[in-house]
């Protein structure tokens, strides 16, 4: 399938992500994005009087954020657009896309905003009320933290999803250290030659604005917290669960961050490319879901739908960004589409960079489009796993104009 919907190429941006509790955990995830997109769009001379149509993607609520994509859109300055505010954990940013698609699809815009941001850090304490609960008393749930240990229909964590996957196809605690340290081999290329590779898509150094975005608070030179494994290291770490075989080292950190791309018409997607000559093109889509606590077996079903819709097999894809919340992820995907572990997610990937949930996907595409970029286009093929042991995929193809 070819959509009508295109990504104007150079026309996204992510910020770096950084550890929760680090440099953004005191920013306001929604008035961080925007204020990162007025910057952003205004470096590519894209008039926010442009966008129609707007999506904002976030999992973690933040004050006023009922208000949604007509607040974003209003402080960015595209007063004129409105949209949905849609959460799907960490297939946020695929869902988003798909709906900017489809709006554009269907004649009901021309030039979307797509905007996914969260901030995991200092998470919503929030309260349900309850008047006939004893005394009066209600009940009270730490949004990031009790989501994170505590799947409702099965009462397990995210955490036991990976060791069920690791146990079901006999995945070891060596295997998985392995994946990691590839993966982190791999990120070192986008830090080469002064982060050539980020520089694409990340204004670095980025500043970090004070919480009134009035001054700056300080400066990153790229990612923040990303870890650096030693095979002595994770050697000797223990497994988190008893009897388990996932240790910490062997999964992604929770971070902070937002990312943001347009989409729109193929005639106004030559108008707002930065390289009006190199076309992003869109072909399929996919979601499925795998069985109770098997969340990282959610995403070759995935990948399958959005292949199938696109008309092309695993071998005819030139690219493959996962979203791999642990090592595991990667270990079953390549194991079942035949993929070579170091074909895939080269120059990083959510292992590595960590976690910041509805942003995660859409930075993972931005990459994805750099790196068929890079090697003259191509097809590729973004797959993740999101809460409640669903996935989200998308194949798309750089090429001429």
């Amino acid at each position: 399938m070819h959509y009508q919907a295109e990504i104007p190429y150079g026309a996204y941006w992510s910020t770096p992500f950084a550890r929760w509790q680090g440099s953004f955990a005191n920013l306001h995830s929604i008035e961080f994005a925007a204020h990162v997109a007025r910057q952003e769009l205004a470096r590519r001379r894209i008039d926010p009087q442009t966008f129609d149509y707007g999506v904002l993607g976030l999992s973690v609520p933040q004050k006023h954020s009922f208000y949604g994509l007509p607040w974003l859109a209003g402080l960015v300055g595209a007063k004129q657009a409105g949209g949905p505010t849609l959460m799907q954990a960490c297939a946020t940013g695929v869902r988003t896309l798909l709906a900017a698609t489809q709006e554009i699809e269907v004649g009901m815009a021309q030039v979307a905003l797509v905007v996914n941001c969260d901030r995991v850090s200092n998470g919503p304490h929030l309260y349900y009320p309850n008047p006939r609960g004893p005394g009066g008393t209600g009940v009270a749930e730490d949004w990031v933290m009790d989501n994170f240990g505590f799947d409702p229909l099965g009462r397990h964590s995210m955490l036991q999803t990976a060791e069920n996957v690791a146990k079901k196809h006999g995945f070891t605690t060596a295997e998985q250290h392995e994946v990691v340290l590839l993966r982190e081999q791999q990120y070192r290329a986008a830090l080469a030659d002064d982060s050539a590779f980020l520089k694409r898509y990340m204004t670095l150094p980025f500043e970090v604005p004070a919480p009134g975005y009035k001054k700056a608070a300080g400066t990153l030179a790229g990612d923040e917290g990303v870890s650096q494994s030693t095979p002595e290291g994770l050697g000797k770490l223990k497994p988190v669960m008893d009897g388990g075989s996932v240790t910490y080292g062997a999964q992604t950190h929770p971070a902070d961050g937002n990312a943001a791309l347009v989409v729109c018409t193929r005639e106004r997607a030559r108008e707002l490319a930065t390289n009006p000559k190199i076309a992003v093109r869109l072909h399929g889509f996919g979601l499925a879901r795998a069985a109770l606590a098997y969340m990282p077996e959610s995403t070759l079903p995935a990948a399958e739908r959005a292949l199938a819709q696109a008309g092309r097999s695993i071998a005819q894809i030139d690219a493959v960004k996962t979203h791999n919340p642990f090592a595991v992820n990667d270990l079953f995907f390549a194991r079942q589409t035949g993929v070579a572990l170091d074909a895939m997610n080269h120059y990083g990937c959510s292992l590595v960079w960590g976690h910041p949930q509805a942003p995660m996907g859409t930075r993972a595409i931005i990459e994805l489009i750099e790196e068929l970029a890079l090697r003259g286009g191509g097809f590729g093929l973004f797959t993740g796993c999101a809460a409640g042991d669903t996935a989200m995929a998308v194949v798309l193809e750089v090429g001429d104009a």
